[in-house]
């Protein structure tokens, strides 16, 4: 690979992970119904706009998913996936495997951001724990709907919370399944450098 190659990759990979970072967050701020007048959430917001309201004008939501947030993510990792592919001298890839690719990314992303939404969680719990900073509040709000069932599940310890402890494993497990899901679709070794998140 050539220096310009690299760097045309550094840049697409760098700047298209960040948008879809924010496009994810944007659906996963819905789906845990989370404060929308904090201020990172309306940077999030400010920052999807502009291509979510006429998409969401062609996609509805289902059951309060916000399915064009998603459609949104999916679409630029595919875009992403292909404009890094043509860097690279690959040339265009297919439609379907793009698209299958784009789901395990896109899916791959999504635990990333929980399983570091945890780290960040606990941390703070130990170092801060009644914060009220705007960022932790927000990441708070962000894990609860993955806490919440191990919450439910069990038994109260007399304030030691080990939720997050089967959260991790819950994530890891998935992270196995979608690596293997990966492999078996094509998505390894020098494909896997093509895909934001794997």
């Amino acid at each position: 690979m050539g220096p310009m190659q690299e760097i045309g990759t550094l840049l697409i990979q760098t700047l298209g992970s960040l948008f879809l970072i924010v496009v994810l967050l944007r659906f996963l701020l819905q789906l845990a119904r989370a404060d929308f007048y904090n201020p990172l959430s309306q940077f999030v917001v400010k920052a999807t706009n502009p291509l979510l309201i006429p998409l969401r004008r062609l996609i509805p939501g289902v059951m309060g998913i916000d399915v064009a947030s998603l459609v949104l993510a999916l679409l630029v990792q595919v875009v992403l996936i292909e404009a890094t592919a043509l860097v690279l001298g690959v040339g265009f890839i297919g439609l379907l495997t793009v698209a299958v690719w784009g789901v395990i990314g896109v899916l791959s992303l999504l635990v990333n951001i929980y399983f570091w939404t945890l780290v960040v969680m606990v941390v703070a719990s130990w170092v801060a724990p009644h914060s009220r900073h705007p960022a932790l509040l927000l990441v708070r709000q962000l894990v609860e709907p993955v806490m919440a069932p191990f919450r439910r599940i069990l038994p109260d310890l007399g304030g030691i919370d080990i939720s997050p402890i089967f959260a991790f494993l819950a994530i890891s497990v998935v992270q196995i399944l979608l690596r293997h899901l990966g492999a078996a679709v094509g998505l390894a070794g020098g494909a896997a450098q093509l895909v934001v998140g794997v």
